[in-house]
């Protein structure tokens, strides 16, 4: 398909088989395991899969000076490549999908903004044709059930209370692929839905909401796991009313969405989230729309315009931050080289808990015999060099 004149990212990387019928061993590069960092580790691909062995006839590429890390898992990502994921065709979608997978992102779920009713049903079918051939690990519905009064970049007219009627047919026009909901819980219906998703397998997240503590604390017992973006469309953090961030940072059953790209968090408050929930609750998410990985320009999200500027997305009409144009390739540099993070804890941040979130985690998520060959490979700078997803190379490295 073709890519719009000012694309960034080339349209002509294909993936490529990486081993064919021979065995491949990724060897001399530090391989981060869940039980730590191989200084001086290798990985093998056989076929889709990462084995525990290497057979004889293995074909070996060195990677000493580089850094194997699993295939990033991206939750909460609106389009990217010029495409979105909430308007697009098929064809749109998938060339977003294919920009970040030129980023490191190897599982994605889709996420849609604000719509009225029968578009988004519409939507949700559009999409699960895509998650039942294998290109996306499910929907994320962000909106329609979310608060005017923290609303940013969505169509304020459009919104709506979570009914869990209403609910329930996005979870069914899904068939099966819904894999997480936005809701702003304190609103009317607000934690029947929450019942309701738990009980189908979904994910329910709290996010774009004007709750207090108590009733954000309310939401997690009805089975509310996820914060959407914390820190951003909430509350923020007062000393005697603590609002969502306090409840949803303390509470172990919880997991929160970071955009880790300088723009929507301090680096303090980052630190904060760490520091209080702990390096295996937190998802780095791109929160991404059509403009990651394309440009600078003016782009519709939804039903609303919004001009993209030095990388950072803001609504035509109020200036609201709409989405950004991160890539998890970006927000993995960040998290290690300037946040200072452990290796470790920002491969747990990019994959293994956002896997897990998804019940993928037997699959995706680390480098493991069994796993599916996805992987990143990264220069000692932490600049991407290679992306790896079901054997095949995304992006194949360039040594020598």
């Amino acid at each position: 398909m073709a890519i719009p004149p000012g694309a960034r990212d080339s349209a002509t990387t294909h993936p490529r088989p990486a081993t064919g019928t021979v065995p491949l061993v990724l060897s001399g590069a530090r391989v981060v395991l869940p039980t730590g960092t191989l200084d001086e580790g290798h990985v093998v691909v056989d076929g889709t899969r990462i084995a525990g062995t290497a057979p004889e006839n293995a074909r070996r590429v060195d990677l000493t000076g580089h850094w194997i890390v699993p295939g990033f898992v991206d939750i909460h990502n609106h389009g990217g490549g010029g495409a979105s994921f909430t308007s697009g065709t098929p064809e749109d979608v998938l060339r977003g999908i294919h920009t970040h997978r030129l980023h490191g992102t190897t599982t994605l779920v889709a996420s849609t903004v604000t719509g009225d009713m029968d578009f988004l049903t519409h939507r949700a079918g559009l999409l699960a044709e895509l998650a039942e051939q294998g290109d996306i690990a499910g929907i994320h519905f962000e909106g329609p059930f979310i608060s005017p009064c923290r609303k940013g970049a969505h169509s304020e007219e459009l919104l709506r209370d979570p009914n869990p009627a209403d609910v329930r047919k996005l979870v069914d026009a899904a068939r099966g692929h819904a894999a997480m909901v936005t809701l702003a819980t304190e609103l009317p219906g607000g934690i029947d839905s929450v019942r309701l998703l738990a009980e189908h397998g979904v994910i329910a997240a709290i996010g774009h909401t004007d709750a207090s503590y108590e009733q954000t604390l309310e939401a997690i017992d009805a089975g509310a796991t996820v914060a959407t973006h914390l820190f951003n469309a909430m509350p923020p953090l007062g000393h005697r009313e603590p609002g969502p961030i306090v409840a949803l940072l303390e509470d172990e059953r919880v997991t929160v969405e970071l955009i880790n790209d300088g723009t929507h968090l301090h680096p303090a408050s980052l630190e904060l989230a760490f520091r209080h929930a702990g390096a295996d609750r937190v998802a780095f998410i791109t929160d991404a729309m059509d403009a990651a990985g394309f440009g600078d320009g003016r782009y519709m999200l939804g039903p609303l315009e919004v001009e993209v500027a030095d990388g950072v997305a803001r609504l035509v009409e109020g200036g609201s931050i709409a989405g950004s144009t991160l890539t998890l390739d970006r927000a993995f540099k960040r998290a290690v080289t300037i946040d200072r993070l452990p290796v470790g804890d920002a491969v747990a941040a990019l994959s293994a808990n956002p896997a897990k979130l998804l019940g993928r985690y037997d699959r995706v998520g680390s480098l493991e015999p069994g796993k599916d060959a996805d992987l990143v490979v990264l220069d000692a700078g932490f600049d991407l060099k290679g992306v790896m997803r079901r054997g095949e190379w995304v992006i194949e490295p360039q040594l020598g």
